[in-house]
């Protein structure tokens, strides 16, 4: 028997789904709610293991500071942070959906200007870099990666991003003959360099390949994947592991003052590249790493 398959031959406008732009506008600021007041559980596990690893007092004394402000902050729905940060939102939108009343650039803006203000969440963003940095009153403009996938759906993803860890951030053009050694090489002393100032224990986001520019972006979107989910290539989860252990012989250890665990985990993600060129960007998160999202 042949298949019945029925092909929908509508005009792509009609095929469109219709989002109506305040309802974006709503999920986005609920969204900078949570991620400013509540660790995800990944992140929390990760601290509950690095007190259970850490033998020094001061350093043990910190992880249990770091799980009790977690613990009041979701209870009582304060920032985890008073650096509430940059809101960083990574965004796959369907090609048949539309925004009813707007762009999804509008909206995610509109709603990040809401969560901040309804929140009284730390505005944090200077509208110009050099010759203009007053302060733009509602932590606008958001920084938007925008993604265009198959069907019709919204999903959504701020990592607000804290200036201490972004700060530390570096970005190298290597060699390619220096190879699997120069990068773990340039990523250790990154973290080592950065001390205590990125508020160890840090997430290590690690992107290689691309260009410059897509190097850091990969760098930034590894802190997402869940805390110590190695890289589904053996050779980069075998990488990612090596660092790690390098990285926690350091002794940096917790707010840079001594300890075992220097950073919770290192997560690397790669991208083809040039035959001449070995970009290499390294992005840190501090302990409080902070992310939520939502789907529509």
């Amino acid at each position: 028997m042949g298949m019945n398959i029925q092909i929908d031959r509508r005009p792509p406008a009609e095929r469109l789904r219709r989002l109506p732009f305040q309802t974006v506008v709503d999920r986005v600021a609920l969204c900078c709610l949570e991620a400013s007041c509540r660790l995800p559980e990944d992140v929390l596990a990760a601290l509950k293991a690095g007190l259970e690893h850490e033998t020094g007092e001061l350093a043990r004394d910190f992880f249990s500071q770091y799980l009790e402000n977690a613990r009041i902050a979701a209870a009582e729905q304060r920032p985890l942070c008073q650096d509430t940060g940059f809101a960083v939102f990574f965004v796959e939108m369907g090609e048949l959906l539309a925004i009813d009343g707007g762009s999804i650039y509008e909206a995610i803006a509109a709603g990040t200007a809401k969560g901040y203000n309804d929140g009284y969440l730390r505005k944090s963003i200077v509208r110009d870099p050099i010759f203009r940095r007053e302060n733009t009153g509602d932590n606008t403009p958001p920084i938007i990666h925008l993604t265009l996938v198959p069907g019709d759906g919204l999903t959504v993803i701020l990592a607000p991003k804290g200036g201490g860890s972004e700060n530390m951030s570096a970005l190298r053009m290597l060699k390619p003959a220096q190879g699997r050694a120069g990068v773990a090489d340039f990523v250790v002393e990154t973290v080592r360099n950065a001390g205590g100032n990125p508020c160890p224990p840090t997430v290590v986001g690690v992107g290689v390949g691309g260009t410059m520019e897509k190097a850091a972006f990969l760098a930034k979107k590894a802190l997402l994947r869940p805390l110590g989910e190695p890289n589904p290539d053996p050779d980069y989860a075998a990488l990612e592991r090596e660092i790690l252990d390098r990285i926690n012989a350091t002794g940096v250890g917790p707010q840079g003052l001594g300890g075992a665990v220097t950073s919770l985990a290192v997560h690397i993600e790669p991208y083809p590249c040039h035959i001449a060129s070995l970009p290499v960007a390294v992005n840190l998160n501090c302990h409080a790493a902070r992310h939520a999202g939502f789907s529509l």
